[in-house]
Parts: structure tokens; C-alpha cells; sequence
């Protein structure tokens, strides 16, 4: 395919990851960005670019779709950030209802998400503990795994206590692909197997706009524990 490299570029420099100048040349410094960028979320850590790598840092569909989204556009400008390189922009982007955490010692896929849709409605309310990743499934109205839709999982055990919390980006034959927050310490786009879903929630307020995404599983490794 032909690759409109100034475009790829401009994008890892929006995410903060630097390519040198945007010349639409590629270059050792280029390459060092996307590899950057493929390890962020995922993806074989190497300089090719390809469908999925595309599909990563462009959006595809995503990034269509994130337009009528609010929260779904905040949490992809948030991609890529680190709770250890970048401790301070997470705490200083929270919501102040979780900003008193520290993401290197507190498990903050919780605190991504209600960040996220507090971002988009200051007034949307929240699950009374919105760092418990599985109180998320009482937020707003149950809803198909859509594009956008607020899912939970379990962690270590179905009848545990333990558990995910993250926003719908896609699903291929056995997994859905999570944008969230403390996957790999990082906001990244994580693969989860779908047996491991309890609840697919959407803003009550707001009608589900979003629909079903299909993606390839090639490249992106199935995970175990997001913490």
C-alpha cells in the first residue's frame, strides 16, 4: 500500500511520539516513533507498516467514529501515555473524583474511564467507587458490545473481586480490543478474550450510536492480566 508518511508523521507527533520534522520523508527517526508507538499498544514492536499498524494509529473506522463519541475521542488522544514516564500529566488529566490517586501505586483502569466521560459530560454521574474496575458494571444502561460501550471483566477468578474495566475499540472471532488505562502501566489497546466479559454499559442519557467493529487478531497478543 502507499503510505502517506507526512500524515503518519503529524500523528505519532500528536501522540508524543517524535518523528523529526514532518517532511513526509521517512527516516531513522520515523521509524524509531512507529516502533514506539507499535510497542505502546501492542503491536510487534518493528518498523513496518502495515494494515493493522494503520489501523492502530490512524483509526480506520475508529477515528470516524470518534467524532460523534466525545469520551472515545478523549481516550485516544490519551493513547500512549505511561503511569511511570508520564505520572504527572495522568494525575494533572483525572477527573478530580480520582485525582488523588498516584497510578504507580494504584490501579487506575478505572479512573481512565470515568477521566474519559468526565471529559466529555462534567455531570455524567459515576459508579459510587469508580476505581472498583467491576462497579462498572452498574454504570449506565446495558447495551450491546459496541463501539464505545464501557466494558468490564473479570480478573483471576468470574466470582472474585478482581477485574477491567475499559472502552470497546473492536473485537475479532475471540476477543475484544479494549482502549483503556493500566494495560501494560500504559493507555494502550489491549486484546481481552470475550470469556472473560461481564457487562457492556452506555451513558444512560444517550442513545447507543455505536456499533460492532471487527479486527484481525494478527500481531496483538491475548491477555492475561492487565495490571
Amino acid at each position: 500500500m502507499k503510505t502517506n508518511w507526512r500524515a503518519v508523521q503529524a500523528r505519532l507527533a500528536d501522540l508524543g511520539f517524535d518523528p523529526g520534522p514532518v517532511d513526509g520523508l521517512r527516516g531513522p527517526r520515523t521509524d524509531a516513533a512507529l516502533i514506539a508507538f507499535k510497542r505502546s499498544v501492542g503491536l510487534t514492536p518493528r518498523a513496518y507498516f502495515g494494515p493493522l499498524t494503520e489501523a492502530a494509529l490512524m483509526g480506520g473506522a475508529q477515528v470516524r467514529a470518534r467524532a460523534d463519541l466525545p469520551w472515545m475521542a478523549e481516550a485516544g488522544r490519551m493513547l500512549g501515555l505511561h503511569e511511570a514516564r508520564d505520572t504527572a500529566r495522568l494525575r494533572r488529566w483525572f477527573d478530580r473524583s480520582v485525582a488523588w490517586i498516584d497510578p504507580r501505586e494504584v490501579a487506575w483502569c478505572g479512573a481512565f474511564v470515568a477521566s474519559c466521560l468526565r471529559a466529555a459530560n462534567p455531570d455524567i454521574a459515576l459508579p459510587d467507587n469508580p476505581l472498583g474496575a467491576r462497579a462498572w458494571g452498574g454504570f449506565g444502561k446495558p447495551c450491546e458490545p459496541v463501539f464505545g460501550a464501557v466494558l468490564t471483566f473479570w480478573r483471576g477468578r468470574k466470582a472474585g473481586w478482581q477485574g477491567h474495566v475499559g472502552f470497546y475499540w473492536g473485537e475479532d472471532a475471540s476477543a475484544y480490543h479494549i482502549l483503556g488505562g493500566n494495560q501494560s502501566d500504559a493507555v494502550t489497546v489491549t486484546r481481552i478474550a470475550k470469556e472473560r466479559l461481564l457487562a457492556a454499559r452506555w451513558p444512560v442519557d444517550l442513545p447507543v450510536t455505536g456499533r460492532q467493529i471487527l479486527l484481525s487478531a494478527a500481531g496483538q497478543p491475548l491477555s492475561a492480566n492487565e495490571a
